[in-house]
């Protein structure tokens, strides 16, 4: 843990492409084990800020610290081994692979191991042992050896969760994690995304109102690339900043879009 207690912080995170300002002093602290969402408005700047977390992106200023060590300018996989791991919007499978192989290529690369050189490490007890472990916990032992390709969408994405977690990172981030799913499936899969990352930081990003509620312990509000909120849901909720800028209009529509149900997703 880092000496201020952070598991990740964002101190002036700037970020600008041209003469344009995405980022615009972005700042944010969260503790560890900690379950944290950012939501806002489209172009308000959350998949930047995601790619900037992650190494994808270079900051223009700023700082960006994991455990209290600057990461900024950090390649993506020198990043994630250093305990930070990430999902994308779009399942990022090896289609042709089992369930079980993918699990075990993402295990592999967390040690600095190649998928080319499996024949060498055919015997490697614990890289097989995570890999197993892994399996079980997002439900996907009965499909053990289906191709990924084969799986329906809800179990790639839970298979997307597993090759996230199976390294070990401590920081995890979920780009959208309930994307594209009913309201059956999003309720089993925020109750799988809760205990997968149990002990673990998250960040998601994610539109479904339902979910951001249900599942975050504080939640961050993006809006032209400045955070201008960042308290518990409840906090959040009652905001007159937020509903002003976002929230409001958010509710509105979810209410009137479809009473009967609990996760309505905002407009992405």
């Amino acid at each position: 843990m880092s000496s201020n207690g952070f598991a990740l912080e964002l101190i002036d995170a700037r970020k600008c492409f041209g003469k344009t300002e995405i980022i615009r002093g972005a700042n944010l602290q969260v503790r560890p084990g900690e379950r944290v969402a950012i939501i806002g408005p489209n172009g308000a700047g959350k998949s930047t800020l995601f790619n900037l977390i992650s190494g994808r992106f270079g900051l223009s200023s700023g700082q960006i610290r994991l455990h209290g060590q600057r990461i900024d300018g950090l390649k993506p996989y020198e990043i994630n081994r250093r305990g930070l791991a990430r999902s994308f919007q779009v399942s990022n499978l090896f289609n042709r692979l089992s369930v079980y192989e993918n699990l075990r290529c993402a295990v592999l690369w967390s040690m600095g191991a190649r998928y080319a050189f499996w024949r060498f490490l055919a015997d490697m007890r614990a890289v097989n042992d995570r890999a197993e472990e892994v399996l079980a916990m997002i439900r996907l032992d009965k499909r053990r050896d289906q191709l990924a390709v084969n799986l329906t969408y809800a179990e790639q994405r839970a298979l997307e969760i597993g090759i996230t977690i199976a390294g070990g990172s401590s920081v995890i981030l979920l780009d959208e994690p309930t994307a594209g799913m009913s309201k059956s499936e999003t309720t089993r899969f925020i109750q799988l995304i809760r205990e997968v990352t149990e002990g673990k930081t998250l960040l998601t990003v994610e539109h479904d109102m339902g979910v951001v509620f249900g599942l975050a312990d504080r939640i961050a509000v993006l809006v032209y690339g400045e955070v201008i909120a960042f308290d518990t849901p409840e906090a959040v909720r009652a905001n007159a900043r937020v509903q002003e800028a976002y929230l409001g209009s958010v509710l509105a529509e979810t209410q009137a879009a479809a009473a009967p149900s609990s996760f309505v997703g905002a407009s992405a």
